[in-house]
This record gives C-alpha cells, structure tokens and sequence, in this order.
C-alpha cells in the first residue's frame, strides 16, 4: 500500500489564495500595498531561479516587488548600504538577501543588519532568539513555516508525536525543531534532532512518527530507516543526472510510509507561499493592523 501523497502545490495554492484576498482588503479598506524587496548577489543559478518566481508570485497576489540585482563583485559594505536604505523606506515591508552571498560578504553580518520587523526570511538573530522564546511576534523562516503548514492542513496530528529531524541547520533543522517542540497549538512535539555525528542513525529515524529530512543528500533516507506508515516530509532538493530528487529515496519508501512529500512539488511551494504570508504580515504589523 502506497502512502498518502502530501501536495504541496495545491496547499500552497490555497495559502497564496488567502493571502491575495487578504492583500486586496488591504488595498481597498487602508489603501495599503505590501512591498517586498529581494536583492541578489551574483549569478548562481538556482538563486536567479528563485529570485524569478518570487518576483512573479509577487505580481500575481498584488504585492509591490523590487529585484535589487547586484554583480558578484559588489563589496559587504556596499550591500549594508543598500539594506540601510531599504530599512527606511515606508513603501517596503519585507527585505529578503538571497543566499548564498559571494565569499567576500558575511551572511551574518548582512543578516543582522535587516530590520527585524522586515525580516521576512526569519534569519535576524532577534527574530531567530523569539522563536526560541516561543514569541508569536518573530518572523517564522519559509522552509520550516512550510513543513508546519503542511503538517496542519494535512490534519496530521503534532501533539505528542516523535519527530525526527535530519540536519540542524539554521534555514531547516533547527526552527523547525523549535517550532514543533513548543508549547502551543498544532505543536508539543518530541523533537530529536539527527546529524552527521550521530550514533544509531537509522534505529533514531525508524522511531519517528514523523521524520523530516533536511540534509542535503540525495536519497540519504532509505526504506530501513522509515517505520511502517510514518509521515515523511523531504526537505531536501538536490539535482542528480539533470533531475530534482530529495533525501529521501521516494520509490523506496513511499511503499512504507503513511504519508509522503514528493520532489518536487512538496516543501518546495510552500517555502515561496510563507514567505509571501510573511511580507504581508509584515505589513499590517507596520501599520497596526496585525
């Protein structure tokens, strides 16, 4: 028996619908456009691709965007100006850096320097600190804001769940082991977070009621690793032989666990529909209407 396919472009279509309804009560009762501002670095591929097709979910909801594209030769201080000006303006809400930056610019230090009332990726260490606080007013990351929605809307019950989370990054791993062990609704999970130095890998993830890759290797998670109708949610996104594949050997397990997230078309949709959410909270928040 085959597991339950989790769609994440249908529930990210649905999100994007809420939030084009809520973007259009703004326009109409507070005259309030959101903005949105994404600077790009460079030339890397999949950030020219990303940077893309935020740009156009922009103009699909109605939200105001600026692509700031910069040469890959652009200094750390020139990109902290730019931010300093975009903390300022009263028509930009959210500000998003896209990485990875050029080896000469310190992803800390361009974090730290966005506004964290525009921090809409949720990389700014006040807003990373809230969600360790359990404080509802930071601004969640995309990615792990995706896997919970798709958890909620799925009607997968969290509370009191063994979740196993591969991989303790800062984007992945790490909020979204702070949002699911917290104490509040749709959470109180058993979090264990896994890595490359972890003993008993695969013994820790076939305990998981619900496990959640995020390490960057593909097909790392075999059909041994996964218990019989687990939820297994693949975070990962890694090109092999010219195809998008996971961390998850999809044919393999998705025979043994209760529900699955394909690649693509799992997380991936969710990560660009949170953070259109976020920009647009982000602007009632300014104007105190959150």
């Amino acid at each position: 028996m085959s597991a339950q396919l989790i769609d994440g472009r249908a529930i990210a279509e649905q999100i994007h619908a809420e939030t084009a309804a809520t973007i259009q009560q703004l326009k109409t009762q507070h005259r309030l456009t959101p903005g949105l501002a994404v600077i790009l670095v460079g030339e890397n591929p999949a950030s020219v691709a990303y940077v893309g097709m935020k740009d156009k979910m922009c103009a699909r909801l109605g939200i105001h965007s600026e692509k700031i594209h910069l040469p890959a030769s652009t200094s750390q201080g020139e990109l902290l100006n730019l931010v300093n000006d975009l903390n300022f303006r009263s028509d930009i809400h959210g500000i998003l850096v896209q990485s990875p930056l050029p080896d000469q610019i310190s992803e800390d230090v361009i974090f730290a320097a966005i506004d964290p009332t525009k921090d809409v990726d949720g990389f700014h260490p006040l807003n990373v600190g809230k969600l360790a606080l359990g404080d509802p007013t930071s601004f969640v990351p995309c990615t792990p804001a995706g896997v919970h929605e798709l958890l909620i809307r799925c009607g997968i019950t969290v509370e009191g769940a063994h979740v196993v989370v591969l991989g303790r990054s800062r984007i992945v791993g790490r909020p979204v082991s702070l949002i699911l062990s917290q104490k509040a609704r749709h959470a109180n999970a058993t979090v264990t977070v896994c890595h490359s130095r972890s003993r008993n890998l695969a013994a820790i993830c076939r305990s998981a009621d619900i496990l959640i890759a995020a390490i960057g290797v593909p097909r790392f998670v075999k059909a041994d690793m996964v218990r019989d109708g687990a939820v297994v949610i693949d975070v990962g996104i890694n090109r092999v032989d010219g195809k998008l594949v996971g961390d998850v050997d999809f044919d393999a397990v998705k025979d043994k666990a209760g529900w699955i997230t394909p690649v693509p078309g799992g997380v991936g949709p969710m990560t660009i529909a949170m953070l259109m959410h976020n920009t647009v909270l982000a602007a009632k928040r300014r104007h105190g209407l959150a």
